[in-house]
């Protein structure tokens, strides 16, 4: 809640706590970031098991760490507009091309190219090449 109330802010404000909003200016693995200069080389953080490259123009919550604030950090980004219908306590997960919901009612909906690597199974039984 806090982090999604700074961040709907907008550029340019500093929220409290040793955290900024900037905005990508090179995406990728080590990415650099607009806050009051550019800052090169920033490692991006996230949940375990949760890769993710910001695009430049993204806009990121940027935390001072380390001794002094002295290193900085991508641990988030500004909230995209939620699907519609999406209710509490369900998770989406997604890009401009492929989506990955989890609902509440025990639903999964998936968008886009579906590949699967390793085995299927459907209602208890596997699914071979042959079938």
């Amino acid at each position: 809640m806090w982090i999604a109330e700074q961040m709907a802010r907008g550029r340019g404000e500093k929220p409290a706590g040793g955290a900024e909003l900037g905005v990508v200016t090179i995406g990728g693995a080590a990415a650099a970031a607009e806050i009051r200069g550019e800052e090169r080389g920033l490692p991006i953080y996230g949940p375990g098991g949760l890769v993710w490259r910001p695009r430049p123009g993204d806009q990121v919550l940027v935390v001072k760490a380390g001794t002094d604030g002295a290193e900085r950090c991508i641990i988030a980004m500004a909230p995209v507009q939620a699907p519609e219908g999406m209710e509490a306590g369900e998770l989406w997960l997604g890009t401009e091309s492929a989506s990955l919901w989890l609902r509440r009612d025990g639903s999964l909906a998936l968008r886009g190219k579906v590949e699967i690597q390793g085995e299927l199974w459907l209602n208890g039984q596997q699914i071979t090449k042959e079938q």
